[in-house]
């Protein structure tokens, strides 16, 4: 089993930054990607960016340019940093982590862009 701590969700004004962390403990042997996703309310969960193991990047068209994914490998852990946010930004983010065997999800830390 693998277990996902978030962390770093909180209230910023548009404009502003936050950067989300995602540390991985468990069976993190095998690990093929780790990522952000959100659920915008009434709509399927989607991809925010991730990060394969060896290292190619994915992000929606919706953060690039905004936001930055990366990962210590030695710590199992994955950040997001946020930046230029916007109220269409807010939402709660899951950190995922897809190892050979299964999907995991973290249980989410909001953030939420609002004046």
């Amino acid at each position: 089993q693998v277990q996902l701590v978030e962390s770093g969700g909180g209230l910023v004004q548009p404009g502003g930054s936050l950067r989300l962390s995602c540390a991985a403990s468990g069976s993190t042997f095998s690990i093929k990607s780790m990522g952000w996703y959100r659920q915008p309310p009434g709509k399927e969960r989607e991809l925010v960016a991730a990060i394969t193991n060896g290292g190619s990047i994915n992000y929606a068209d919706s953060v690039k340019g905004r936001f930055t994914i990366s990962r210590e490998n030695d710590k199992n852990t994955v950040y997001l940093q946020m930046n230029s946010l916007k109220p269409e930004d807010t939402d709660v983010y899951y950190c995922n982590l897809n190892n050979y065997y299964n999907t995991y999800w973290g249980q989410g830390t909001q953030v939420t862009v609002s004046s």
